[in-house]
């Protein structure tokens, strides 16, 4: 093995801590962006005269650049440097949210939505991938995937409280400008501070037909996710793009398996571990993401709560995923399989969606909601933790930019799945729910009252699927991870070589 296979456990980065500050602000910024704009997205439609057809593409225009562009980012990370990549990607996304804010009409606004997910998508996979090339010593790993966890699990939730204050007491436009500072911040320190490891590009030519196809394969299949939310699962159009999106995915698999030096080595993907946390771990996002939208609706439609208190609502959940991110998970990775961690953080996070599924129109907060939160966060912040770190467990450094995409695709893809999914599960017990009750109230208070349990109905049917999703990501994660504990050594990932080199005898089978 060369010099620079595997950096020395005695030698680590002096900067390592200090990098990691910086690319945990970029990576709150990505997640927080992902729901502090559905907060102001009222607003915004308001000033500039969007129409209620085109409001969606706020949210989509960004989901469609980050999810497409994700794989190539990650490749891009891996051949041009990740530190390079990364604060290419701080910078452009500032000046994407410098647009967004200043936007005067709807495609200006859209323009810089799209951008805004194009620069994510350099941004977060190069994030990950260099906190995996960084910190190779288990324990220290533990921590700072703990740390990067938490952000990744309870950013989104932050967005909530942090959009809810600004539209309310500054203005929408704030929601994009306070990106700005984040990403000054974040590049100015990475520029600085962070040294990446020699030795640890991948320098083959780019797969083109891979990038081609990985990019409209993926746009199509999140596109026709918020197809099938607007105009439902049998439209035709939706079929069509779940079709294509299935035939492109195929198309892209087949030139991977051929090709020299492919976008995604399936290598990457089929190893069971890594396979089993992206799988796990995009089911998991589809189950909190649907509860993320129907609880801010639930809070907000029938308890009345304002914007600012439904984000603040949510502290409780983001307080106990950085306790079982940075408690819980990062004190016992290192002493237990992460599977351990893993199926029974879902578990805990699954029981806490039960005590959602109790919602009524008149249901306290202190006596259901609020343990439901707390549970759902110590769980899913004990799972997130060893899941990204697992996510480039066994790859050759080269290929960690690309592994460290494929969590961020399962993330963005399972979002756009919650939405669609859950959603349209909800409207449908909705107006099942209202047809068989409306005969039955005679006035208009009644027909209201009726309404409104109806809505809280198809919340609750949406969140007993959403209970289902996370048991059976908890069952994937105990059946397909089986690497045990890590023990004393430096982490599989940390240097260039092949990758039998780098599957040294560091993860207890």
């Amino acid at each position: 093995m060369s010099e620079t296979a595997v950096k020395a456990p005695g030698v680590p980065d002096a900067n390592r801590w200090k990098a990691l500050t910086f690319i945990a602000l970029a990576q709150l910024m990505v997640v927080l962006d992902a729901t502090i704009v559905n907060i102001a997205l009222p607003s915004a439609q308001q000033d500039l005269g969007i129409s209620d057809g085109n409001r969606q593409w706020v949210i989509t225009a960004y989901a469609l650049a980050f999810g497409g562009l994700l794989l190539f980012g990650g490749r891009i990370a891996d051949l041009w440097g990740r530190k390079r990549t990364f604060v290419a990607g701080l910078i452009g996304f500032a000046g994407a949210s410098a647009l967004g804010g200043a936007a005067t009409n709807e495609a200006m606004m859209l323009g810089a939505r799209a951008l805004q997910g194009a620069f994510g998508a350099l941004l977060a996979p190069a994030a990950l991938s260099l906190l995996a090339v960084m910190f190779t010593e288990p324990k220290e790993r533990a921590k700072a995937f703990g740390i990067y966890g938490a952000i990744a699990g309870g950013g989104g939730a932050v967005g909530f409280i942090l959009g809810g204050l600004l539209t309310e007491y500054l203005d929408w436009r704030w929601t994009f400008f306070v990106n700005i500072p984040f990403a000054v911040v974040a590049a100015a320190g990475a520029y600085f501070v962070i040294r990446e490891p020699a030795g640890s590009r991948n320098r083959s030519p780019l797969d083109i037909p891979g990038v081609v196809l990985s990019i409209l394969g993926l746009v199509t299949l999140v596109y026709a996710f918020t197809r099938a939310e607007s105009d439902g699962w049998g439209d035709s159009t939706t079929v069509g793009l779940f079709v294509a999106s299935v035939v492109l995915l195929a198309a892209f698999v087949l030139v991977e398996s051929k090709v020299k030096a492919p976008l995604l080595p399936l290598r990457v993907i089929t190893e069971r571990n890594r396979g089993g946390v992206y799988l796990s771990l995009g089911l998991a996002i589809i189950a909190m993401f649907g509860l993320f939208l129907f609880l801010t609706y639930y809070l907000q439609l029938v308890l009345g709560y304002s914007p600012v208190k439904t984000g603040l609502a949510f502290l409780p959940m983001i307080g106990g995923m950085m306790v079982g991110s940075t408690q819980i998970g990062t004190r016992l990775m290192t002493r237990v399989p992460p599977r351990l961690l893993m199926a029974p953080g879902f578990l805990v996070a699954a029981v806490g969606m039960l005590f959602l599924t109790q919602l009524e129109i008149g249901t306290s907060y202190a006596s259901v909601i609020l343990p439901g939160m707390v549970l759902l966060g110590l769980g899913m912040g004990t799972a997130f933790m060893p899941a990204m770190s697992l996510s480039t467990h066994g790859v050759e450094p080269r290929d960690s930019g690309v592994a460290s995409a494929m969590v961020n695709t399962s993330q963005q893809v399972g979002g756009a799945i919650g939405t669609a999914l859950l959603n349209t599960i909800a409207a449908s017990a909705t107006t099942a729910y209202i047809k068989d009750h409306i005969g039955g109230a005679g006035s208009q208070a009644q027909q209201q009252l009726v309404q409104l349990e109806g809505q809280v109905h198809g919340y609750t049917n949406a969140i007993w699927f959403a209970v289902g999703i996370l048991v059976l990501a908890a069952t994937i994660a105990a059946t397909f991870i089986n690497t045990g504990r890590p023990e004393s050594g430096v982490v599989a990932g940390s240097g260039e070589g092949s990758e039998d080199e780098l599957r040294v005898p560091v993860i207890a089978h």
